[in-house]
């Protein structure tokens, strides 16, 4: 389990992350999300012990990660898949870190094979792709098969059959009962491997929820509808308290009513229906929403295009 309470780091004038609170418990997936400078790495390095605290704790299993005296059977981690020296063989690097915290030599081997690197273990580190050094620095993070582990960004540099591969691995090992901690900006893939989230912008926590209860808050959700006898069903379901708007191509757009609960209805009347689709806001659209207003860097908007 990670345990961050009150944590605050700041950098001279610049407070980076500010009485952040939050859990990452056993047996799920949490998502750690926030847009660029929202203080993520650096809370991320707060757990490693690679920054202290200005204020506040963050403990691992219940201590700070330096009180632990073999850190590596207690979090794996990857945050920079990329800082290792690039003259050193895969499976030598794995080596010294295994020797460093009493892992047994065997280990080395298991999790080369275990992230698809078996045939890469004699290879020099500086001639990897970054997908392989996104899976050397997987392995580095299993290698002491620690009950806690910690992803920045993972899938950078991986194939789609790579990026299954890490979506099956991460929810393999929270149904082990491990912690898994994951940052991620592609909110399609937090969709798919998050069970919680944590969600932060310039340094505070936004909200600490599930995946489903994100997706389930906010406004937005509707039914779309199109009838064979669209003026009587919206006559009907508005007599029935439901709102109904008009989208551009004639479907109806209702909100207070379920797609069950329609169905039901037209099926009583006889009325045909053409369409019946609930629609639901993305975990992107309700990400969006949440941190409005937090990212300290935007984008300009794109130019229209030049009449031709």
């Amino acid at each position: 389990m990670i345990e961050a309470r009150g944590l605050v780091k700041r950098y001279g004038r610049v407070t980076a992350v500010d009485g952040l609170s939050f859990t990452a418990p056993p047996g799920s997936v949490t998502g750690f999300l926030g847009p660029n400078g929202a203080g993520k790495s650096t809370t991320m390095r707060m757990v490693l012990g690679l920054d202290a605290p200005t204020a506040g704790t963050v403990t691992v299993n219940g201590r700070p990660y330096t009180g632990h005296r073999r850190p590596l059977r207690e979090v794996g981690a990857l945050l920079d898949a990329e800082a290792v020296a690039g003259g050193r063989r895969a499976a030598d690097h794995l080596t010294w870190l295994a020797l460093s915290n009493g892992i047994p030599r065997t280990r080395v081997g298991e999790v080369l094979d275990q992230v698809g690197l078996a045939s890469a273990a004699r290879r020099r580190v500086g001639g990897f792709s970054l997908g392989m050094a996104q899976r050397l620095g997987i392995a580095a993070a299993l290698l002491g098969d620690p009950p806690v582990l910690m992803f920045d960004e993972p899938v950078n540099g991986l194939d789609p059959d790579g990026v299954a591969w890490i979506r099956t691995l991460l929810r393999s090992l929270a149904g082990e009962g491990r912690t898994v901690f994951l940052s991620s900006h592609l909110m399609s893939e937090m969709a798919l491997t998050a069970d919680r989230l944590v969600v932060i912008g310039r340094g505070r926590l936004i909200t600490e929820t599930t995946v489903a209860g994100l997706l389930a808050g906010g406004g937005g959700d509707h039914v779309r509808v199109r009838a064979a006898e669209p003026d009587e069903l919206a006559e009907l379901l508005a007599a029935r308290g439901a709102t109904v708007g008009r989208e551009p191509d004639g479907a109806l757009r209702v909100t207070g009513a379920t797609a069950g609960e329609i169905g039901d209805l037209a099926r009583a009347r006889g009325l045909g229906l053409l369409e019946l689709a609930p629609q639901r806001k993305s975990l992107e659209e309700r990400y969006m929403e949440l941190t409005r207003g937090t990212a300290d860097y935007r984008s300009a908007p794109s130019p229209e295009p030049a009449a031709s």
